[in-house]
């Protein structure tokens, strides 16, 4: 066995102990297959992401679970590489899997025909190919959150808008992205909006694992000279771009970041908040601490006589946890309405996410709506900004330019 398989975090939440359990068919409890990144590369997501995760799982087992079932959330450690994200799908799929919870843009391409050809559901939310929005050609994928083309539209409509008073013409623009395929998704949908806006678009390569980046920032600031900066980083990388453009003068309210650079995590990493201020983020998950569905997990932590968890303070990641839970125990939901015996197969979750609508979970989701056709539910963020210690909100639930973005999935689908 792997050692990435032996060292995994195997948390299993409500009555259960170790992996091994039943299969849906013959048991009561629900099983989805979970990845996370809790060490590797980009473990400053998978410490904080999944605790949400399992937290909103042992929230709804305390209410005595779904439709009657209690649900199994069996996670494996990945970090963040390819083959054991493989092997973990292989063990989810053997232990009866109704849903994946895939984690990272190489793992979702390397188990897309996978979750296909088995008929399983897999969530890649914020990241993966922006092309499996399209329900049609890619059936067992849902993004169920704003793709890197949504957020790269997004991000120049904000642009446009919020810095640039309402015209991009004769601007210019930097990219600066993680040089992989995740990093360099959303370049053709930018390059389409230079040239419909007016504006010149200059892309940064930033090599892996990006903790080098002198000379690119430099470049933008000081011989480029960009009005506004998108940056598209990961990991350790986004701490160290706001370092950088500090160091070089260059004013952080001229930088919107993607979702992944987005978390307190990245600014206590970059020094803190006091010297982020002004950095814009993007996201597609409520940020803070004022939602009905964490004041239900902090009660549930108090009744069992323990704190509320540290990772709750993270509210970035945290909060994106819970929402992806949330939205696969609400296929479940749907699919278990469906068929109240309780014998559900991916086919049956698969119909349960294409149903999910209206479910908001207090404005901590934003009002998707999935369907057999969009599997990404809208491409809705919100954008907040770092000022005066904390993240504010700059603006509501929105997506942009999706004629646009609607082109390139027909384009993905016709290829």
């Amino acid at each position: 066995m792997r050692r990435s398989l032996i060292v995994l975090l195997m948390v299993v939440i409500g009555s259960m102990g170790a992996l091994g359990g039943a299969s849906p068919a013959a048991g009561q409890e629900i099983v989805i297959g979970v990845q996370c990144d809790r060490t590797g590369a980009t473990q400053i997501v998978g410490t904080v992401l999944c605790p949400g995760f399992h937290d909103y799982i042992a929230l709804v087992n305390s209410k005595g679970g779904v439709e009657g079932r209690k649900i199994k959330a069996l996670e494996i450690d990945h970090e963040y590489k390819v083959p054991p994200a493989v092997e973990s799908y292989e063990r989810h799929k053997k232990e009866g899997a109704v849903t994946m919870a895939v984690y990272g843009t190489p793992q979702i391409y390397a188990l897309a025909a996978k979750l296909t050809e088995d008929r399983i559901p897999g969530t890649s939310p914020g990241f993966g190919s922006a092309a499996a929005a399209d329900g049609i050609r890619y059936p067992y994928i849902f993004p169920i959150a704003a793709t890197y083309w949504s957020q790269g539209a997004a991000a120049v409509d904000f642009v446009k808008k919020q810095m640039m008073g309402g015209s991009l013409k004769g601007k210019k623009i930097a990219f600066i992205f993680y040089d992989n395929p995740a990093g360099r998704e959303p370049i053709e949908v930018l390059e389409d909006l230079a040239t419909l806006e007016g504006f010149q678009l200059k892309i940064f390569a930033v090599p892996p694992p990006g903790v080098e980046m002198g000379a690119q920032v430099l470049d933008i600031a000081q011989r480029y000279r960009a009005d506004a900066v998108i940056a598209h980083l990961f990991g350790g990388a986004p701490a160290v771009s706001i370092k950088e453009f500090k160091r070089v003068g260059y004013p952080l309210n001229k930088v919107v970041s993607f979702v992944w650079g987005s978390a307190e995590a990245n600014i206590d990493a970059a020094g803190g908040f006091a010297a982020a201020e002004g950095y814009y983020t993007m996201q597609f998950a409520g940020v803070g601490t004022d939602y009905p569905v964490l004041n239900e997990i902090r009660e549930m932590y108090k009744k069992e006589g323990k704190p509320a968890p540290k990772e709750m303070a993270s509210t970035v990641f945290y909060n994106r946890g819970v929402l992806i839970a949330a939205l696969h125990v609400e296929a479940i939901r749907n699919a278990l309405k469906a068929k109240p015996d309780g014998k559900i197969t991916g086919v049956d979750t698969k119909a349960g996410f294409e149903k999910i609508s209206g479910f908001t979970l207090g404005g901590l989701v934003p009002p998707l709506k999935i369907t057999p056709t969009d599997h990404e539910g809208g491409g809705l963020v919100q954008i907040w900004q770092v000022k005066g210690g904390k993240f504010v909100k700059v603006t509501e639930w929105y997506s942009a330019y999706t004629d646009v973005v609607a082109k390139h999935i027909k384009a993905a689908a016709a290829k």
